[in-house]
């Protein structure tokens, strides 16, 4: 499932910090933040995985980001390790070392999706799959590693990470301005590497994050096949993967920003299917209104409405509208998934809204879709209740998928920390 590869790192002693030249990965920053990372260190990753058009420069956004990678390869700002390895990762507490999450950074085989070894459970759109490709190509390189998730039951591929990060100094630490301590590890001794291989051979994982990442290391490599090139690096893609029985995961909701469609519109239709109840200080009590909307979340489906600086709460959505609108399969599990009575209810059936990247921006935290909402003319945000772990586990073992971004697992990793270039695969 996992192999070795020769990561390539930054060389800490031609960068400012680790923590000012890595980011989030590439879905979850923000224009605001973007500009942040890229002021923090001219070699920020974010130059690489969300590269601009430049004035002036001829090729595509793509093109210009595999010549920085080339540049900074050339002038020893990435080295490559002396030795293929799998990479220990730990995100911690910064104040008191709280382990949150300890998981393995390797290349992970690429196999058809009907073999059941990689289950995805969130649908994708075409648009994010595509760049995403793109940027491979240009760069020849994987950049930042989806998150996966395994039933490891604590088995000694798991017991070894910890063993690792407990007894042997780092080869890279940082630490973020969200609170974490990211430090990360190399085994490269053949027998942890082998012990490693023969407890995860068997197992499954689910993809928690990186739908889109995924979909593009597959197209990816049926472009290779197609094109007649034989086994390559282009069969592996960049990965952590995390058993989920030694840490488990955080689960959130993904929610959704909407242009051009009028709050107090979009509550008047909505109050057809739901109960609805504007909530007292509008947006200036944003904080409370999450508070409701969690307390909501927990008694059934809801959704909180926000936008020209007023906040609506939606609960007790209809029963004959919730199951004539969400059909999908079994009806007892598919009419409790928030994004499938957000996307087949109130955006179809209700707003007649498509939910695709081109109409709705999906926004990973509630505040910040807030903000958006209230800074556009006839702006919604809608803010959805999460899944719970045991809804994802069971819509990947039927082979389902929930609507895009649906879900936002945590912590997610840093990007950066550790790269695979198909030169070094």
């Amino acid at each position: 499932m996992l192999a070795p590869f020769r990561g390539v790192r930054y060389a800490q002693d031609r960068v400012s910090g680790l923590a000012q030249v890595t980011s989030p990965p590439y879905d979850v920053i923000a224009a605001d933040n973007e500009d942040q990372l890229m002021a923090a260190d001219p070699h920020n990753i974010v130059r690489l995985i969300l590269p601009r058009q430049q004035d002036g420069r001829p090729g595509s956004p793509y093109e210009l980001a595999a010549a920085e990678l080339g540049c900074w390869l050339a002038e020893g700002i990435l080295v490559p390790d002396p030795a293929p390895a799998l990479y220990v990762y730990e995100q911690a507490t910064a104040v008191d070392g709280d382990v949150l999450q300890r998981g393995l950074i390797g290349a992970l085989g690429l196999v058809p999706p009907s073999a059941g070894i990689v289950q995805p459970h969130e649908g994708v759109a075409a648009g994010p799959v595509a760049g995403r490709r793109q940027l491979m190509e240009a760069t020849q390189a994987n950049l930042e590693p989806i998150f996966l998730l395994y039933e490891g039951n604590h088995g000694s591929a798991s017991l070894l990470v910890d063993q690792v990060a407990s007894a042997r100094p780092p080869l890279a630490e940082a630490f973020t301005a969200d609170g974490l301590r990211h430090r990360l590890w190399a085994i490269t001794d053949q027998a942890e590497l082998a012990a490693i291989a023969a407890d995860l051979s068997p197992r499954t994982a689910l993809i928690a994050d990186g739908h889109h990442r995924y979909a593009a290391y597959l197209q990816l490599q049926d472009r290779r096949q197609a094109a007649g090139a034989g086994p390559g690096p282009w069969d592996c893609g960049l990965a952590l993967l995390v058993d989920s029985a030694a840490y488990p995961p955080r689960l959130g909701p993904i929610h959704r920003v909407i242009e051009g469609l009028v709050p107090a519109v979009a509550v008047r239709l909505a109050a057809a299917a739901f109960t609805v109840r504007e909530l007292p200080g509008g947006t200036a009590r944003a904080e409370d209104a999450l508070g409701e909307l969690a307390v909501a979340c927990e008694r059934g489906m809801a959704f909180l409405v926000s936008g020209g600086e007023r906040v609506w709460l939606l609960t007790d959505p209809d029963p004959a509208l919730l199951g004539n609108a969400v059909q999908g399969q079994p009806p007892s599990l598919w009419q409790r998934l928030p994004a499938a009575v957000l996307q087949d209810l109130l955006l179809g059936r209700i707003w007649g809204i498509e939910d695709d990247d081109r109409t709705v921006r999906a926004v990973h935290d509630p505040l910040a879709a807030i903000r958006a909402a209230d800074g556009v003319p006839g702006g919604t945000a809608v803010l959805c209740c999460p899944m719970t772990p045991r809804q994802v586990y069971e819509v990947a073992s039927l082979g389902m998928k929930v609507p895009r971004k649906s879900t936002s697992f945590g912590p997610k990793p840093r990007t950066g920390l550790v790269l695979r270039l198909f030169a070094e695969s």
